[in-house]
């Protein structure tokens, strides 16, 4: 083709294409992103979620009142079991102010919403974390080995699901001693079993493929198949289970705070602040409706994120 003659069409076009691609390189990471944030469920999970995360992390700037200190003789005017006080919203401002009013013992209930957030969230979080690195390793090596020592390690699975998770995490915190720390222990322990058949599942799902088979022809110790070829093509079940087993396990640090057996009852824990004024639902619901609500909204973020991620990263879904 001589100098100043046009390309064809095609050729443009093509030259064009090599020109996209030269400036935006194919990304996993980007295209995963972007498929997750194609899902509207995943966006409002997304949303919940990220205000819940602002929340904790600067709720020291957020709260109005230290969380752990009654108000009572500090405070004038404070009363016991207050109704809501909103000065923008017509209280008289010579009454003090409390969004979501105050407790039996005189601490601001917004305040103590505002800091369950951090321990909530963060247990959920670990207790998971936790979970998953111990379950994911045992249902790996038992999918990836076979024979006695699958048999042997389900088995054991199975025994720990065979108890209602909650009646066996009460029972291990009473055993090991009531804290947050072993309250975390012990929801990790109760959600082992599930990541655990997960792992195995996914495992056995790729341990048969051609790329497996190719690298262990190529000489590749059984290890390093398992950790460099199967788990990396394993993770999105595994993914898309924590996120939802998140939600269960704030769900069941509160349901432990609620009877009694996460420790210290005055952390503000959002089970806690339930379980201290559960009688007097129809005297001040205010303080039952406020953390009753956070926990609501935190695992139905987490759920709408789960939701999200399963369309989004299930080639069977995601169209």
């Amino acid at each position: 083709m001589t100098a100043g003659q046009p390309l064809p069409a095609s050729a443009s076009d093509a030259l064009l294409a090599d020109t996209v691609v030269a400036i935006r390189p194919a990304s996993l990471w980007r295209d995963t992103v972007g498929s997750v944030l194609r899902q509207r469920s995943a966006i409002v999970g997304v949303t919940i979620l990220g205000f819940l995360l602002f929340v904790a992390i600067f709720a020291p700037l957020i709260a109005t009142h230290d969380p752990y200190q009654g108000l009572l003789g500090k405070e004038e005017g404070v009363t016991q079991r207050a109704a809501p006080c909103i000065h923008l919203l017509g209280c008289p401002t010579d009454e003090p102010q409390h969004l979501f009013g105050t407790d039996g013992n005189f601490r601001d209930v917004f305040s103590r919403v505002v800091y369950g957030a951090r321990t909530s969230l963060a247990i959920g979080f670990a207790a998971i974390g936790f979970a998953i690195i111990v379950g994911t390793t045992i249902g790996s090596l038992a999918g990836y080995v076979g024979g006695w020592i699958d048999n042997v390690l389900m088995r054991l699975m199975d025994i720990v699901l065979a108890f209602p998770s909650l009646l066996l995490a009460i029972a291990i915190v009473t055993a090991i001693g009531s804290s947050l720390i072993n309250a975390l222990f012990a929801i990790g322990i109760v959600s082992v079993p599930i990541y655990a058949r997960v792992a195995r599942a996914s495992v056995l799902a790729t341990k048969e493929s051609d790329y497996v088979t190719a690298s262990r022809a190529l000489g590749e110790t059984g290890a390093g198949i398992l950790v460099r070829r199967i788990m990396p093509n394993s993770l999105t079940p595994l993914i898309v289970q924590g996120t939802l087993g998140i939600g269960g396990a704030v769900l069941e640090i509160a349901a432990l705070a609620f009877v009694g057996v996460a420790g210290d009852i005055s952390n503000p824990e959002w089970g806690s602040i339930i379980g201290l004024e559960r009688n007097q639902l129809f005297n001040a619901p205010h303080i039952i409706l406020a953390p009753g609500i956070a926990i609501t909204l935190t695992v139905l973020g987490f759920n709408l994120l789960g939701d999200g991620l399963r369309d989004a990263l299930d080639p069977r879904l995601n169209r």
